[in-house]
């Protein structure tokens, strides 16, 4: 960490997050990584075996073995894929399995941005910089719906917010790091922000933590 900076950006599905992660890794050249990214590759792979998410030690035996690489040609974004997900991240064992490789990804030089949902409270407390990005339920389905509705034309705009809604009550509820904001994030509300304003605000906050960092 003396070297590596790291930009932990945390909140719910649909928030902006991603986006903003990706803008802010090219902005300050550093690496990304879409956190969620790897518990989806878990949920799909089990899926494709044809085994329950829900099954813990099934979970932990293919998150032990998990290769990045494999999920090139995986279709990750589907809702059933999502929803798996959910589940398989309320693994402890599964969530064990992923820590070490996050770890080193974001303490190599020149450092990471990390996506996710516990990456300031839970993968790097010790981050660079810490942001949480959320937005309105409502707004949040409507982008997922319109991500999705193209992959399944009976999509409805209600089952997607009603997804989110169970979603988020998981993410928030569950023992094993639950969906929180860290106490010293930065936390951007999405809901009426253009892509433009969200990572205006958000390097704005980068820079005044590098520069706290450079001055300590």
């Amino acid at each position: 960490m003396d070297q590596a900076i790291v930009i932990a950006v945390d909140g719910p599905a649909a928030a902006g997050k991603g986006t903003l992660s990706r803008r802010l890794a090219s902005l300050y050249g550093l690496k990304y990584l879409d956190t969620g990214r790897l518990y989806r590759g878990v949920a799909w792979m089990m899926l494709e075996k044809g085994l329950n998410p829900r099954d813990e030690d099934a979970a932990c035996t293919i998150a032990r073995a998990f290769d990045p690489e494999a999920l090139d040609t995986a279709e990750l974004r589907t809702g059933e894929v999502g929803k798996a997900a959910s589940h398989v991240a309320v693994h402890p064992g599964v969530r064990q399995a992923l820590f070490e490789f996050q770890r080193a990804f974001g303490a190599t030089p020149p450092g990471a941005v990390l996506d996710g949902r516990d990456i300031g409270t839970v993968i790097f407390p010790d981050a660079t910089v810490k942001l949480f990005v959320t937005a309105s339920v409502e707004e949040r389905a409507r982008r997922r719906f319109e991500e999705l509705r193209l992959q399944d034309p009976n999509l409805t705009l209600a089952t997607v917010e009603g997804d989110l809604r169970r979603r988020d009550e998981r993410d928030q509820s569950r023992e094993e790091a639950p969906l929180k904001p860290a106490p010293e994030a930065e936390l951007i509300d999405t809901s009426k922000l253009n892509p433009e304003e969200v990572l205006g605000r958000a390097s704005r906050f980068v820079d005044q933590a590098l520069s706290r960092r450079e001055m300590a």
